[in-house]
């Protein structure tokens, strides 16, 4: 089934964010080779797609697990979490509808 993560950064979180990057990157990079992962990124914290200094506010994730305790498994065990990036991770089952899945 598929999961939604969304996790909200902590304020001034960039600094923490562009150090614990490349360690989150390879674990979506492990769900994308898996075929597992639908979507993610961040959710600038200005109207922009690079935000600059001005950051991020946090992140949406969409991918397959076994499990909703699974899933929640492995977003606790996201770096960004560990770097003090989040302040808050919500777990949630989702049902694509759109585009339709093949």
């Amino acid at each position: 089934m598929l999961y939604s993560i969304f996790a909200y950064d902590v304020a001034n979180s960039l600094p923490m964010r562009k150090t614990a990057r490349p360690a989150h990157i390879e674990r979506l990079q492990a769900l994308a080779d898996q075929n597992r992962l639908i979507l993610a990124g961040p959710n600038p914290a200005i109207d922009s797609a690079d935000p600059g200094e001005a950051g991020f506010t946090g992140s949406l994730i969409v991918a397959e697990f076994e499990s909703l305790e699974a899933a929640q498994v492995w977003a606790n065990a996201d770096p960004y979490l560990a770097a003090g990036v989040y302040e808050k991770v919500d777990v949630k089952p989702f049902k694509q509808v759109f585009p339709q899945a093949v």
